[in-house]
């Protein structure tokens, strides 16, 4: 058993190593896109499924609420928690647009939209994924090492492992580490004003 703590704990260690000594050019594009979007009005939108889901409504409620500032909130939508949508959509039409119904409803052009898929296939998301492009939104894609989330994204997170729980695991560190910046570059002023 501890032998195998000790091997989980590696291979997320080296994951996450290796991701984020590859990707910190486009970790900060993207966190200077997102302080623009949000700070010019736009908001962001969030979709994925179980797990990613999950780390939807958490990312959502980073920037929402707060991350490490006290700062004013900023607008970020979790497609993933409305059941009422979520149900009468795929009742009515189809699991496969539970995400897409909401991005035309609720996006726009000066918004982002994240999808998150660790298969980089899941079909709802990629149905979203290309609405948000059909409407001029920015595409932010979370994958794993593969799959069209990647190839029709705008900034495209692809962490190469075959393991779910390893790809998840990057997925929130990466969520965290832009909100920390996005913090950084709209309240930096502000927080050292309130000192």
């Amino acid at each position: 058993m501890k032998a195998l703590i000790r091997k989980t704990v590696q291979d997320t260690i080296e994951t996450k190593q290796k991701f984020f000594a590859t990707h910190e050019d486009l970790i900060e594009t993207c966190a200077r896109q997102m302080a623009e979007t949000l700070e010019a009005g736009g908001k962001l939108l969030l979709f994925g499924n179980g797990g990613s889901a999950a780390d939807c409504q958490h990312i959502a409620a980073e920037f929402v609420n707060r991350f490490q500032m006290e700062r004013k909130p900023l607008p970020a939508i979790a497609l993933t928690c409305d059941t009422s949508i979520i149900t009468s959509i795929g009742n009515d039409y189809s699991f496969d647009e539970i995400f897409s119904k909401q991005v035309q409803a609720l996006g726009h052009k000066k918004d982002i939209a994240i999808g998150i898929s660790t298969s980089g296939n899941s079909a709802n998301v990629i149905r979203a994924a290309a609405v948000a492009k059909d409407q001029g939104l920015i595409l932010v894609g979370f994958s794993g090492a593969g799959g069209k989330l990647k190839e029709i994204s705008d900034i495209a997170f692809c962490v190469d492992s075959p393991v779910t729980a390893r790809i998840q695991e990057v997925h929130i560190t990466l969520s965290h580490i832009l909100c920390d910046l996005v913090e950084r570059m709209l309240f930096h002023d502000q927080q050292k004003h309130a000192q």
